[in-house]
């Protein structure tokens, strides 16, 4: 089993951990509605896709 020789340093220690950060996701707000949702996929909330109408939902087909 491997053992360390020599105490590793708060530095050099950070330095390796200063790329497993959790990354923000990017975040726009929709158009249409204003719900936060990710860029390039259709808001969950209306449906809708750069002001096209993409999916259709239940309670707009209801009301149809």
């Amino acid at each position: 089993m491997a053992v360390q020789q020599n105490k590793k340093s708060r530095a050099r220690k950070g330095n390796r951990r200063s790329h497993d950060r959790v990354a923000i996701p990017a975040v726009i707000y929709c158009s249409s509605c204003g719900t936060p949702t990710l860029p390039h996929c259709v808001c969950p909330t209306c449906g809708k896709y750069k002001n096209k109408a993409v999916v259709v939902k239940k309670a707009q087909a209801e009301q149809a």
